[in-house]
């Protein structure tokens, strides 16, 4: 059970914090101006399960294009904004539900009230987001260089600007491109603030590198009760930041969506083509959201028994492969396209009776 003491806030129609389960968020790399190709990205984001997208907003084209990207997608839209408080404005007034700024860097004072003025107007979320490569001057100088206190420090300044405002409809993230730094800054804050926190490491790398870094750094603090919404950064498609996102939460056990596929390493007793056939399963489940856990094993002796738990299972040998359920044997099949024929029949009847025909 997670603990949690962050406060409750709302973007668009979804809960964020308060104890709400962890939100899977991404962020679109398409040009935001084509709006078709930007929609078409957030359809693919929708389909592995984010539900929170991020766009960037660097000039007005892109401002102007919201409207019609907020008219075609469900998905609540951030709109992440960089010095210029007229696109945040801009933003808000073609109906995204919030905003990723830093209040301290988008000009005067007058600048800033806009901007609240506008968010409280729409009923739309500002997240404050601190980067570790784009600490303040007087920060890197007190203490230094980039540290989790002066990640800290930062945002609770753009904190209290918004405070002073009367705006308290905040999440907060600290980002750092180092796993470490970025669990003690989140340990930190955690500790300061009950605003709910956007967890993530930044430049995390490409798909494996990423990914390794992510699952650390992200599974310990969500381990811990820290962590209201999430965004696993890859360079890589960004429909893997959600596959991946999604996978972590469910080796933590907070949250899962689609089925879980298990399959052994091999070893010296593998004797069918185990890889072949764990991706042909996986290709067929690709799309379903059928929450179903199915095995896939290399060894008719062990097979069954380290996989009960799956809902369905195969495991094979060479003259002969078996298909179980719950560790129960249903079927013998000889020969691995049978196996695999054979398996396919049974995984559709599971999924019939789950009233996931897809």
């Amino acid at each position: 059970m997670r603990i949690t003491k962050t406060r409750a806030i709302r973007l668009g129609g979804l809960v964020v914090g308060g104890g709400a389960p962890v939100m899977v968020q991404s962020m679109t790399n398409t040009d935001t101006r084509d709006v078709d190709a930007t929609l078409a990205q957030i359809e693919r984001l929708a389909a592995r399960g984010c539900e929170a997208v991020r766009l960037a907003v660097p000039d007005e084209a892109a401002a102007g294009a919201l409207r019609a990207i907020r008219a075609g997608t469900p998905l609540p839209l951030i709109a992440d904004i960089h010095f210029d408080y007229r696109l945040a404005v801009a933003a808000l007034e073609a109906g995204v539900e919030g905003l990723r700024i830093n209040p301290g860097n988008i000009g005067p004072s007058e600048h800033v009230d806009k901007v609240v003025d506008a968010a409280k107007a729409h009923k739309a979320v500002i997240r404050i987001g601190v980067n570790s490569g784009s600490l303040e001057k007087p920060l890197l100088k007190q203490y230094g260089g980039s540290c989790p206190e002066a990640l800290v420090q930062s945002a609770l300044g753009h904190v209290r600007l918004l405070e002073r405002r009367g705006f308290y409809d905040t999440k907060i993230s600290l980002k750092s491109s180092s796993v470490l730094d970025t669990i003690a800054s989140y340990r930190l804050l955690h500790e300061t603030c009950d605003y709910p926190l956007h967890i993530g490491v930044t430049e995390a790398g490409g798909l494996l590198r990423g990914t390794v870094k992510s699952s650390v750094g992200l599974g310990i603090l969500l381990h811990e009760g820290i962590g209201d919404t999430l965004r696993v950064s890859l360079t890589a498609d960004p429909a893997e930041e959600v596959t991946v996102a999604w996978e972590i939460l469910r080796a933590l056990g907070l949250r899962s969506r689609g089925p879980e596929i298990i399959s052994c390493p091999t070893c010296g007793r593998t004797e069918i083509d185990l890889f072949a056939l764990a991706r042909a399963v996986e290709e067929r489940l690709a799309q379903s959201t059928a929450d179903i856990k199915v095995a896939v094993m290399g060894c008719v002796v062990n097979g069954p028994g380290e996989a009960r738990e799956a809902d369905l299972g195969l495991a094979g040998g060479r003259d002969k492969g078996i298909i179980f359920r719950k560790g129960e044997v249903i079927r013998s099949v000889k020969g691995q396209e049978a196996l695999l024929a054979a398996f396919m029949e049974e995984l559709q009847t599971l999924l019939n009776e789950k009233g996931q025909p897809a």
